[in-house]
Parts: structure tokens; C-alpha cells; sequence
């Protein structure tokens, strides 16, 4: 079979607009994918040129496609299944920074770009003092993105329009901010010029952004007859879900010129990102924490089989609809519509998510994502949430490492663990339940001191226990 290349595929010619790191599975199942639809939509035009940060190898399946790939949607939209696929043509460009430095540093030389996208995992905005000087290959990215900012700050001597609009989709809290701090150490530590410093402070733009696509990467179990359906060979193929959420916030100017929601695609510009994220965190993330043990004590092991089982599903939408989302300063319309799409991407038919994979570490998760939901009802209510309450009592019988005969896959910090082995070697549930509730290390306070909480926890323990 033909490899998909250029030969076989004409693509049009358009302005590099957008330098983007890294060339992971996300980037360009979300970035890269929202660009080609924004293209065709003829709202923006602009091409991509990507930079590879972490390979050193010489081996570039993407240079081998000429940098074209597809992108293929599978899930549940509105209740319809959806099967799309999307050739993406926008990527003019790779560049191994490690291999080809002087010409990764010339990147920084087109007058056309204007917009820097990065995904470096939430490791990778970080400065590292052993990165001695501008003029060698930084370890990280930040001190990477330095170097080729400086070398365009040079090559145009300081004009102020040829400041960029930098879109982190690093999960970090305030990523934009986050990077741009690093930048400014850098240049700090390397002793580069004031007036590069002032104008990466003034003439650039640096957003906090927020990202949700769930995107499984290669479609390996499928790939032949996704080929045979396309006529070509194409290694760099990415499976996504049909569910994207890109939240900006940023001045109206970042709107005007990058105006992806203009063609139909799910990207807020927004002044404030908290309530996205919070949104996020409660409804997608919690919703997963708090169903995963309960699920899986009552014998479920994916997503999709706890969703669709009557007492899980029920269980699910009882806990987001009636104890999370009344606790979030949001309008009720929009949460309900953010709830309705997680329901419907937990039930997706083409991804196998396995509930012991999500269990990990799940007491700090559950401290992050359930717990603030948890402790908000109990105030605005003055009384415990009955399903949350469920769910903090089945992730203590989860973590109790083994549940009628069989073992459960606690898989946390050794000795967190040990801890939690310690204190269900105590002689009662009540002393059990106390002991655990009670430690600060845990959950961030001792929350033995809310009034009925360690009596509603011990009594849906018991209840498990005894089923």
C-alpha cells in the first residue's frame, strides 16, 4: 500500500502562522485538527511548523508522510455515533531541535509567525539553572523557546509586531503565566539584554489556556481497515473523541486573530478560566474518582460497563446532577450541558478505559476532584451528600487492598498504603473510618471535626462491607 505523502495529496499554499512543540498524539489530534477545520472554514490561514523537543532519534515517521496525517473521530455525539475522518494538511513543517539547532533557531526568523502552541507534559514548564547559556540546547523548553525568541528579537531588532501569542496546553494551573515566568529566569540567569526582557514583557502575549479532548492516540487494533478504507499507508494516523473543549482566556485581540470558534468548533475565549477548570475538575474528573471504586467493588472494570450498569449509571448521574453541580457558581444551563457531554463520552464504544488505571493515587484525586464537592454540599446543606458519601466509603474499602476475597489494585504511594493497612488492622470500622478521616496528610484538614460525617462514612462502609 502507498504511503500517504504529498505526491498523492496536494496541499495548499499558506503562511506559517504557528509554531508549535511537541508532536504527541494530543497536539495533533486537538491543535493541529482544530487548524485544518479552521482552514477549510476559511477563518484563519495559517500553517503549522512543529518542533520535536524530547526526540533525539533519527528515525521521523512525519518527515516520511511529508507531514500530512489523519485524523480519525470516533464516539458518541448527541446520542449519534460519529465515525469521521479528517486528512490534516496545515503541518508545512518538522524540525528536530536536536538535530538541525541553526535551523530550529531561523524558525524564529519568519515575519508571518505569530502564534506559539505547546503540549511538553505539565513537567515540561520548568527552568533549569544547569542550562548554562543561550548559545547550547536548553534541556528544557522553556529554555529552548528562550534561545529562539532572543535570535527573533535580534533578527528584527526589537520591532514590537513581531511580538507572538504563546497558548500553552501544558495541565498546569495559569500556563501561560507559568511560562512566561520561566522565559524571563532564563533571561535573567543568562544575563540577556534589558530591552529583550521588556519586550517579551509588553510586546508578547502569554495565555492561560485549558484543554479537554480525550485522544487514544494510534488506532492500532483498527489500522488495517481504516488504510484499506483510505487507500494509503499512514503511520502517523490518531484516533480521537468527538468531544474538544478549548478555553482562552486572553484580550479580544487573541479572538480576533485566531478565530477558531467561527468555524463551529468548541473554543471559549474567555476573561476568567477558574470556573472552566473547577467545571472540569468537579464534574469530568470527579465523576470518574467518585464512580471508580464503587464500580469496581460491585465487579465493573471499564467506564463504559459502569456507565451502562443501572445501579452505576444511576449512581453517577445522581451524584453529578443533584451533590456536584448544585455546588458550582456556574450557569445551571451550561453545567448541565457539560454533564450530559462527560455521560456521553463515559460511554463511548471505541475506547476501553480500565477503571484500575484511573484508580491510581486516588486519595490525592479524590482530595482534588471529589472532596471540595463533598464538603460544599455538606455546607450549603447542612447535611452529608448521600452518593458522594458513597463513594469516599467505597475508596476506603478499595484501599483496604482487598474486597470479599478478592484483592483490589491500590496502587499509591508505599507508604500511604502501609498507612491505610495499619489502620484497617483496628478493631472496628468506627475506629477504622476515625483514624483515616481524621488525617491531614490525607485530605488537607481533619475532617472528623464536621459534625455527622465520620458516623455517615462508617455506616456506608459497613453497608459495603456487609453486602
Amino acid at each position: 500500500m502507498q504511503l500517504l505523502s504529498k505526491t498523492n495529496h496536494s496541499t495548499p499554499q499558506r503562511p506559517v502562522k504557528i509554531l508549535q512543540f511537541g508532536n504527541g498524539n494530543f497536539l495533533r489530534g486537538f491543535t493541529d485538527w482544530m487548524i485544518e477545520k479552521s482552514n477549510e472554514a476559511n477563518v484563519f490561514d495559517g500553517n503549522i511548523h512543529i518542533v520535536q523537543v524530547h526526540s533525539k532519534s533519527g528515525s521521523n515517521p512525519m518527515k516520511d508522510q511529508d507531514c500530512l496525517f489523519h485524523v480519525i473521530e470516533q464516539g458518541l455525539k448527541n446520542g449519534e455515533l460519529v465515525q469521521e475522518t479528517t486528512l490534516v494538511k496545515c503541518v508545512a513543517e518538522i524540525t528536530n531541535v536536536f538535530e538541525e539547532y541553526e535551523e530550529y533557531l531561523k524558525i524564529g526568523e519568519n515575519p508571518d509567525l505569530r502564534f506559539v502552541v505547546s503540549n511538553t507534559t505539565e513537567a515540561g514548564i520548568v527552568f533549569d539553572q544547569t542550562d548554562h547559556s543561550a548559545d547550547s540546547i536548553s534541556k528544557t523548553f522553556p529554555g529552548k523557546l528562550t534561545a529562539l525568541l532572543y535570535h527573533r528579537f535580534k533578527t528584527f531588532k526589537g520591532d514590537a509586531s513581531k511580538g507572538l501569542i504563546f497558548l500553552p496546553c501544558e495541565l498546569i494551573e495559569a500556563n501561560g503565566e507559568a511560562l512566561k515566568e520561566c522565559i524571563q529566569k532564563y533571561i535573567s540567569f543568562w544575563k540577556l539584554p534589558a530591552e529583550f526582557s521588556e519586550w517579551i514583557d509588553w510586546k508578547n502575549v502569554f495565555c492561560n489556556t485549558l484543554v479537554d479532548r480525550i485522544v487514544p492516540g494510534f488506532p492500532k487494533g483498527s489500522i488495517d481497515e481504516i488504510q484499506e478504507n483510505l487507500g494509503y499507508k499512514d503511520d502517523m494516523a490518531v484516533m480521537v473523541e468527538p468531544y474538544h473543549f478549548w478555553a482562552i482566556e486572553g484580550a479580544e485581540t487573541v479572538k480576533e486573530e485566531f478565530p477558531l470558534d467561527k468555524a463551529g468548533l468548541n473554543v471559549k475565549f474567555v476573561d476568567n478560566l477558574a470556573p472552566f477548570r473547577t467545571q472540569k475538575v468537579r464534574i469530568l474528573n470527579g465523576g470518574h474518582t467518585s464512580m471508580v471504586p464503587y464500580a469496581y467493588l460491585k465487579g465493573l472494570r471499564t467506564v463504559r460497563e459502569a456507565v451502562e450498569n443501572p445501579e452505576i449509571g444511576a449512581f453517577l448521574k445522581e451524584a453529578i446532577y443533584e451533590e456536584i453541580i448544585p455546588t458550582l457558581d456556574m450557569p445551571q444551563e451550561e453545567l448541565e450541558q457539560f454533564a450530559n457531554d462527560v455521560l456521553e463520552r463515559f460511554a463511548n464504544p471505541f475506547i476501553v478505559h480500565e477503571l484500575k488505571s484511573i484508580a491510581l493515587n486516588s486519595i490525592s484525586k479524590f482530595k482534588v476532584r471529589v472532596l471540595p464537592s463533598l464538603l460544599a454540599y455538606y455546607e450549603l446543606k447542612k447535611a452529608c451528600p448521600e452518593k458522594l458519601i458513597l463513594s469516599f466509603a467505597a475508596l476506603l474499602v478499595f484501599y483496604k487492598g482487598n474486597y470479599k476475597g478478592e484483592e483490589t489494585p491500590v496502587n499509591d504511594n508505599p507508604t500511604l498504603m502501609t498507612e491505610f493497612k495499619s489502620a484497617w488492622a483496628l478493631g472496628s470500622t468506627e475506629q477504622t473510618v476515625s483514624k483515616l478521616l481524621s488525617e491531614r496528610s490525607y485530605w488537607g484538614e481533619d475532617l472528623s471535626a464536621y459534625e455527622g460525617l465520620v458516623e455517615a462514612v462508617r455506616e456506608a462502609v459497613d453497608g459495603l462491607l456487609k453486602a
